[in-house]
């Protein structure tokens, strides 16, 4: 298959033209990847249980792990699902169009292809113009998932996203970098509680502040168990990881710079290449190994903007080991360590 890249010249002032092609090609039943405010995704007619194999298919993505319908408007809602909760609705009138996904009881009209086989179907409205444009072109809500193949790190480019799927997918639309760099919020509003499955760019003190009472689903603390059928992306699977052995130091500042440089100097003594992945208050602190600052502690969404891109450019350097400072575990910091805890597959060292 050969896959075409589409820049959109202008994504303040979008022509209707640009996408035209795009939309055929999600309305036929193929797959387009489209940018949207937090990572890039791989675009299927939601609807379209064929198409949604393919998205399974071009990432190497296991079948129970559900996709997220985008929408563009709230009419676009209202078929997908059997109802729309109180909660919902706050959450809505604060948060949409944005980062957060929430998850409801599905109407027939969505195939269990789409939701991995739950009676659940999780909905998001992005906000990236280049995203909504091509939702409303097409008519349909399009499930998208990062695309990326499945466990590597969530593309942030449409570069990142030639890398994995060129041959794979009909189409590319380049809207240059996202903004946030991490995926959304995910709130699931079907019980009595809305309880977060996935933290994001949306903070529990966000939410709590429109809905008060909010809880945190203890899987996004630890990895699920096989047995069990995870209710939202990213809960169930090892993901965001580089190909290099990923660890995380967590503890004070100065005994977590020293930890790293005595484990570096280890690796390099043993022949190894290695990643170290710091920030720019300490970026002077490391004078060995491949050096990568995320950004500014005070300002987390640099953290978030870079994290994904950091992790990929240390596979191009073809690093064999990649140690990080750890984060703080408040505000935006929950979800930067929710995907770096995941890139690791849970190896922390506490020093």
């Amino acid at each position: 298959m050969r896959t075409k890249l589409v820049k959109i010249e202008d994504t303040d002032h979008i022509k209707e033209e640009e996408l035209q092609e795009a939309a055929q090609i999600i309305r036929d039943g193929g797959l387009v990847a489209f940018p949207t405010e937090t990572v890039y995704g791989l675009g299927a007619n939601a609807l379209d249980e064929q198409a949604a194999r393919k998205i399974y298919e071009a990432k190497g993505r296991p079948s129970d792990n559900p996709l997220i319908a985008h929408v563009s408007s709230l009419e676009e809602l209202k078929p997908l699902v059997k109802e729309i909760p109180e909660a919902a609705k706050k959450l809505m009138d604060a948060f949409w169009p944005g980062p957060m996904t929430m998850i409801f009881p599905k109407s027939g009209v969505v195939p269990y292809g789409t939701t991995g086989g739950l009676d659940t179907v999780a909905v998001r409205m992005p906000s990236d113009p280049v995203a909504r444009a091509l939702i409303s072109l097409a008519g349909v809500p399009i499930a998208a998932p990062s695309a990326n193949t499945s466990g590597r790190p969530s593309p942030t480019t449409a570069q990142h996203v030639w890398q994995d799927m060129e041959g794979k997918i009909e189409m590319i639309l380049d809207g240059g970098p996202v903004g946030i760099g991490l995926e959304s919020t995910i709130v699931d509003v079907t019980g009595e509680i809305p309880t977060i499955l996935r933290p994001g760019a949306v903070t529990m003190e966000m939410l709590k502040k429109v809905l008060g009472d909010v809880k945190m689903d203890p899987a996004i603390l630890g990895p699920l168990k096989e047995d069990v059928k995870p209710k939202a992306p990213g809960m169930k699977y090892r993901h965001y990881a580089p190909k290099a052995n990923l660890t995380l130091v967590e503890g004070e500042q100065e005994t977590v710079v020293s930890e790293i440089n005595r484990r570096v100097r280890e690796k390099l003594e043993q022949g190894f290449k290695v990643g170290v992945i710091c920030t720019d208050e300490t970026k002077n602190c490391y004078p060995s190994g491949e050096l990568r600052s995320l950004g500014i502690r005070a300002k987390e969404e640099t953290i978030a903007h870079n994290l994904f891109a950091v992790l990929r450019e240390f596979d191009d350097l073809q690093v064999d080991y990649i140690y990080s400072e750890s984060f703080s575990d408040a505000s935006l910091g929950q979800a930067i360590m929710n995907r770096l805890t995941k890139a690791a597959g849970y190896h922390i060292i506490h020093v």
